[in-house]
């Protein structure tokens, strides 16, 4: 287990969609290795959600940990530290809110972002099982947010303001409740 460097916005395999991981992977203590630097990164880094890609891993796996409780967001409830393999995301409900949005890969930035707050993801697990999960709101966006990087896009892509790119700092003095 290994804290791995997170590649930044400009790094050209950032952008690069990410191979599915073959199914003869899923168990062995390659890819078993690779999750536990993820989840060490993703907990020295302090984020909620790790996409292999911004560990320059090129393939289709993603970790998502969400702590409970109250946040810049509101009342969240928790999700436990899960894994993602091969995740598709399906949009249930067209119907869009946004959120300030950060990146690991985008250190410093916040922007706000638009997104369907209702999809449906299979995925999956790291036991090899087929699973699904029905998102809403908040967690919607989450799970856009880190399967995005499994196309090569990073948030920026998504904001449609420009002027809704700002600096944490300032987002902090001038925009945080």
């Amino acid at each position: 287990m290994a804290v791995r460097k997170i590649i930044r916005m400009g790094h050209p395999n950032l952008r690069i969609p990410a191979q599915d991981v073959p199914a003869q992977a899923i168990g062995s203590s390659e890819l078993t290795r690779l999750v536990d630097d993820m989840v060490d990164t993703l907990h020295d880094y302090g984020g909620i959600g790790l996409a292999a890609p911004q560990i320059d891993e090129p393939l289709r796996l993603a970790i998502i940990e969400i702590p409970g409780g109250h946040s810049r967001y509101g009342e969240i409830e928790a999700m436990p530290l899960t894994v993602f393999i091969n995740p598709v995301v399906e949009v249930v409900d067209g119907t869009t809110a946004g959120y300030w949005e950060g990146c690991l890969s985008v250190p410093g930035l916040r922007g706000f972002v638009e997104r369907p707050q209702h999809v449906k993801v299979s995925y999956t697990t790291s036991q090899g099982q087929p699973a699904e999960l029905e998102l809403q709101g908040f967690w919607a966006t989450v799970f856009q947010h880190e399967f995005d990087h499994l196309d090569g896009r990073l948030y920026i892509d998504r904001i449609t303001d420009p002027t809704k790119l700002v600096f944490e700092e300032e987002f902090n003095r001038y925009l945080a409740d």
